[in-house]
């Protein structure tokens, strides 16, 4: 039987050759702290849309020992990817008019959740290995139920900020977190007794005023949610204030003083040219159908948000860049198969300046044959704004 100590450097030292760049190691106890503050913003409504956080997941993530009887040890790990966006050359005229939609960095390329999920079984077998027969472990990668925030705190790889994102020295935020609970003893490493000051930039910022407190945020507001997680009709008050972001937000962290002097992930795999990219082609996006929805983002993050999600986030998109060029396309998405599709282009439509009567007929023609409440409401919300702007 290893050392812990002789244990935790051969761990750190395997877990630097599969990939991770942060590595810390803290004990498995209860978040008790982390419990509360859960269970309090669950009470308020701020998670309302996530049907699957529940009281009794809250209390399952903050308890180690019921995630994996006998656990006494947590290995905290980091994976950046922050990668700049590459210089590109310049648009043809063409290209220069069609208007884009902005994906959050850790979307740009393959889905994390793959990538790092081999590397952590990987890790976890090493784990194993090294500490001896018996040994047991459970793997998270942002897919279990363990509080990955809290751990990664606990394992000394940084301190959450006002954001709610963990803020490491040498990365930023823009780090992917994941941990291995298991039954082996290791030391933990020191907490990092830090935190943001009177730095307010990230609440400030963020265009929804989705944080109610520092380190708390209302999903029900928040872009990250609502392009990614929300399955319904966004509310008309807050479609103006995503701007042209489909999928994911990185504003409170674009902001941060702590990603200024971060240092440069080289992780190939999440690089832009490897799937979605930093942006997308609002148009091309609106008019795809299933088949080549799937195909496109295939092993990207970004089939989470579903095809008429992120035909949904492309026209309030559209909607909010009013750029002309769009109408013919969100006519034709006046008859998507997906009532989300549907509604949210008679919205954009009636975003977009001086419009001709042809778009008022489309508008009508649609609502005459149109059988969902919801798009119904949109249809006519819209066609009275187009009428008011068109003289027709």
């Amino acid at each position: 039987m290893q050392s812990p100590q002789t244990l935790e450097r051969a761990i750190r030292q395997n877990a630097e050759e599969l990939g991770f760049d942060l590595v810390g190691f803290a004990r498995a106890e209860p978040f008790d702290r982390e419990r509360e503050l859960i269970l309090e913003d669950l009470a308020r409504g701020h998670m309302a849309g996530m049907g699957w956080i529940t009281a009794e997941r809250v209390k399952l993530s903050c308890d180690p020992e019921a995630l994996l009887p006998g656990a006494r040890s947590i290995v905290g790990l980091g994976t950046a990817y922050g990668q700049r966006a590459p210089t590109r050359p310049a648009p043809t005229p063409e290209q220069g008019r069609r208007p884009r939609g902005r994906v959050a960095r850790y979307a740009w390329g393959r889905d994390y959740h793959d990538v790092i999920g081999k590397r952590l079984r990987a890790l976890a077998d090493v784990v194993i290995d090294l500490a001896g027969k018996g040994t047991r472990y459970r793997a998270f990668v942002d897919t279990g139920p363990l509080v990955d925030r809290a751990a990664a705190e606990r394992a000394g790889l940084g301190f959450v900020g006002k954001n709610a994102c963990v803020l490491t020295g040498r990365y930023g935020s823009y780090v992917f977190l994941s941990a291995i609970l298991t039954t082996a003893e290791l030391e933990p490493d020191p907490f990092v007794a830090r935190d943001c000051g009177a730095c307010r930039a990230c609440l400030d910022a963020c265009p929804t005023d989705a944080f109610v407190a520092p380190g708390q945020l209302d999903a029900r507001r928040c872009i990250s949610y609502l392009t990614i997680e929300h399955r319904g009709f966004i509310s008309p008050e807050l479609r103006p204030l995503m701007g042209d972001w489909v999928f994911g937000c990185d504003v409170c962290q674009e902001v941060c003083p702590w990603n200024r002097a971060r240092s440069e992930a080289h992780h190939p795999e999440f690089a832009p040219d490897t799937g979605a990219g930093e942006s997308l082609d609002l148009i091309e996006l609106l008019g795809m159908d299933d088949p080549a929805f799937r195909a496109r983002f295939r092993g990207t993050p970004l089939t989470r948000a579903k095809r008429g999600g992120l035909l949904r986030n492309a026209a309030i998109a559209l909607g909010n860049r009013g750029n002309p060029v769009a109408i013919p396309a969100l006519i034709t998405a006046l008859a998507d198969a997906d009532p989300l599709v549907r509604g949210h282009a008679a919205w954009a439509l009636a975003r977009i300046g001086q419009l001709p009567s042809s778009v008022v007929k489309a508008v009508q023609r649609t609502l005459a044959v149109e059988d969902d409440v919801e798009v119904r409401h949109e249809l006519e919300e819209a066609l009275g704004h187009c009428r008011e702007h068109s003289g027709a």
